[in-house]
């Protein structure tokens, strides 16, 4: 049976660059688990879009994302991928000293 996700690739490509700006596409290639070509190809997509821009910075790239950029499917368009850069962050570790090893 074939594996799905709920989220896009472009979804999580965009959630590798919110967490890592200066990422190299490679790493996202894997995180996502696609070929660094389609990462290249999805970033493109993504900047042609305006969803994020790309600088670069000496032999690197530096990614910035534009929170304000609707969701383009029609059903999710009263929402921005501000939102859903909000709702997939990381949280914070948790403090040692409130949560003691037992």
């Amino acid at each position: 049976m074939a594996q799905w996700t709920f989220l896009t690739n472009h979804a999580h490509v965009l959630l590798c660059v919110a967490a890592n700006p200066q990422i190299l596409l490679r790493d996202v290639a894997t995180l996502v688990g696609v070929t660094e070509r389609a990462a290249q190809r999805i970033v493109g997509e993504l900047e042609a879009e305006g969803y994020l821009t790309r600088e670069r910075v000496g032999r690197r790239n530096t990614y910035r994302l534009n929170p304000d950029r609707p969701l383009r499917h029609p059903l999710d368009r009263g929402h921005h991928i501000g939102e859903l850069l909000d709702a997939f962050a990381s949280p914070a570790a948790p403090d040692a000293a409130e949560h003691p090893a037992v």
